[in-house]
């Protein structure tokens, strides 16, 4: 996780603070998203808890009717990634990307434990699907995400 000292907690606050949190699955962007939202007071944008979970593809510009009404103010922090369905949308109105850095064994640590824990969206069903991801994440999803993001947001403040 990246800690954020009061010093550079300042900087963000002084920001408008339009914040993209990337990562692997797991990596602890909702929880830095919250402490941000916290300290900052921007609106925290879940994007787990946008999607639904029957919805396909053909689902896909209802989705990003979604993204483009909740990223129309200017102080949000959200977390996630959906880069080919999003970041035209996301990244061109952010002010900084973070991009969370953590071992696959941690990722995959907090996928498990997550789908026990109460009020929670994430289902034990989709564990499997998950745990593989994570294990493809530095080597498949990485760099398209990456590359994504430099055709989207080349000119966005980008920290890791």
């Amino acid at each position: 996780m990246v800690p954020v000292s009061p010093r550079k907690n300042l900087a963000v606050a002084d920001l408008m603070v339009r914040i993209v949190i990337l990562g692997c699955a797991g990596g602890g962007k909702t929880t830095l998203a919250r402490q941000l939202g916290g300290r900052t007071g921007a609106r925290v944008i879940g994007l787990d808890d946008m999607g639904q979970p029957h919805w396909e593809e053909k689902n896909v510009p209802a989705f990003r009717s979604l993204i483009i009404k909740a990223h129309a103010g200017d102080q949000w922090i959200r977390d996630g990634s959906f880069a080919l369905a999003t970041f035209d949308i996301r990244l061109t109105r952010a002010a900084l990307v973070i991009w969370l850095e953590s071992s696959e064994l941690s990722c995959a640590w907090r996928a498990i434990t997550r789908v026990f824990k109460r009020g929670r969206a994430h289902r034990i069903g989709k564990l499997p699907e998950v745990l593989a991801c994570l294990r493809k994440f530095d080597r498949v999803h990485r760099p398209r995400i990456e590359a994504v993001r430099a055709s989207h947001g080349p000119e966005c403040p980008f920290s890791h």
